[in-house]
């Protein structure tokens, strides 16, 4: 079998992630060589990986793509996520290419700007269809968002570009499914139109007989099918693209052994890292966005950031600068990680404009010996090594570099105290290091807890078999696979008004 698959949605945040993620782990476990691939990321939430399989270079992608190439069980790669754009602005990108940084593109120059970003798409595409049987592509945003459609190459101007089928996903806990599966197909010109083959229905909740009648009168109107309904499961998440959902995380209710606050930045990156402490039991994670949610907090986390000294200031703005010093005056544990903990250094200077205007130079929070200088040039690595008497191993995205006084090292950072900053992302997810340091923050408050057996890694592959079984349950793997390998049937049937064009 050679081919591929389009997975687009009737919206963002529809669910394209977890139908990809699933339908990726189904289509690996028949023995099929599946790469994930979006074509462009919009993103803050970023991981390391090689830059081609097997290779030394380093890259980076979205870590959405990253995590689909795990359930895929296949080694992530730049090709997986050829475009990615972090915000830096409310109308300015940073652009990585094939892994590396690619200079700004802005809101004006939607089409011109990025014709030769649509064209490194395309060919780590064609690259990765060549090498693999199936290609299950992510889309972004929705496929009708027609003001856009001249410059797109990420949902229907990658299927022309491909002669690939597309589902369409929508999210039936908002309402309104039916109308915005058949306005999705509607507002496409006839030709996008021509390759779209059907629907798939996410997080429904209820007796599947109620919804029936509708899914049959969608296909008559349509002359498109649908392919699986997939049941609301608050146990199905998976690392998230951008900080939409961080309202939502919350690893437990009422008042647990530890409390960790997660200091909710505007510019948040890699929000990820905390997940790892959410899975241990008798550990509540928040995240929080004033003083008064940090209060009787255990551990302060201040996470990655985009920008630095901006969310630096924004930090002071709501006075939660004195509520860290204080809790950090008391004793109580502090961990900042990449951005977050070069805020907690002396200074931060940033001479070339790499984050904002050239020349910057700030005061930090001065709980630790560290200057930040930013630099063009940006440092992705995979390092490891050992911290709190354990094994542990991360990643660096980061174009600061720190200067270290006369604290002492910590996972590539600095400690002092109860004070701790690394510049590797993901080391919680090593789980010997997370038990030592929640062992350290219970005896700093003076509370018991117990350490867990629980393996992050194992959490992480059942939440991969979980996404293949409801796949393999509730959708029609076998007519998907069929649409891979065949293509958009022939006969789709093209709907007014966008039939018109």
């Amino acid at each position: 079998m050679r081919g591929s698959l389009l997975v687009a949605g009737t919206t963002s945040d529809a669910g394209k992630s977890v139908v990809t993620t699933g339908l990726c782990r189904a289509f690996a476990r028949r023995g099929l060589r599946v790469a994930p691939f979006k074509a462009q990321n919009m993103s803050n939430n970023s991981m390391v990986c090689a830059r081609v399989p097997g290779g030394d270079e380093t890259a980076e992608i979205g870590r959405a793509q990253w995590t689909q190439a795990l359930a895929a069980r296949a080694e992530p790669e730049a090709a997986m996520n050829p475009v990615l754009l972090k915000p830096g602005g409310e109308r300015r990108s940073h652009v990585v290419v094939l892994g590396r940084p690619g200079g700004t593109v802005s809101s004006a120059d939607w089409e011109t700007g990025r014709r030769h970003l649509a064209e490194a798409a395309h060919a780590a595409y064609d690259d990765l269809a060549s090498r693999y049987d199936v290609v299950v592509a992510e889309g972004a945003g929705s496929p009708a968002e027609i003001n856009l459609r001249a410059g797109d190459y990420v949902n229907m101007g990658l299927a022309r570009h491909a002669g690939m089928p597309v589902v369409v996903v929508g999210d039936i806990d908002r309402g309104g499914v039916f109308a915005a599966f058949h306005g999705t197909v509607a507002l496409l010109e006839a030709a996008d139109q021509a390759l779209v083959a059907g629907y798939v229905v996410n997080k429904f909740r209820g007796d599947p007989a109620l919804l029936a009648p509708g899914l049959t009168e969608l296909e008559r109107l349509s002359g498109r099918p649908t392919y699986g309904v997939l049941p609301w499961r608050p146990d199905v998440w998976l690392d998230s693209e951008d900080a939409l959902d961080l309202a939502g995380r919350r690893a437990g209710e009422g008042r647990a052994a530890l409390r960790v606050a997660v200091v909710r930045l505007p510019r948040i990156s890699n929000f990820t890292d905390v997940d790892a402490l959410g899975l241990e039991p008798d550990v509540d994670v928040v995240f929080a966005s004033s003083p008064a949610a940090l209060a009787d907090a255990d551990l302060v986390v201040l996470p990655g950031t985009r920008a630095t000294i901006e969310d630096l200031a924004w930090l002071r703005e709501r006075g939660l600068d004195r509520a860290v010093a204080a809790h950090a005056a008391a004793g109580r544990p502090v961990l900042g990680i990449c951005g977050g903990f070069q805020m907690l250094g002396t200074r931060v200077h940033d001479p070339e404009g790499v984050e904002g205007a050239p020349g910057a130079d700030v005061a930090g929070l001065g709980l630790l010996d560290v200057t930040t200088t930013f630099h063009a040039e940006k440092t992705l690595r995979l390092p490891s090594g050992t911290a709190l008497g354990e094994p542990a191993a991360g990643y660096e995205i980061h174009h600061g570099r720190i200067a270290r006084g006369g604290d002492e090292e910590f996972l590539g950072g600095a400690r002092s105290g109860a004070v701790l900053g690394t510049m590797w992302h993901g080391s919680l997810e090593s789980d010997g290091l997370r038990r030592a340091l929640l062992r350290e923050v219970a005896a700093a408050v003076g509370v018991g807890w117990t350490p867990s057996d629980v393996s992050f890694a194992a959490a992480r592959e059942r939440r991969f078999d979980l996404l293949g079984d409801l796949v393999e349950e509730h959708l029609d793997v076998e007519a998907l696979l069929d649409l891979v390998a065949s293509g958009p049937p022939a006969d789709l049937r093209l709907l007014p008004p966008g039939s018109e064009r």
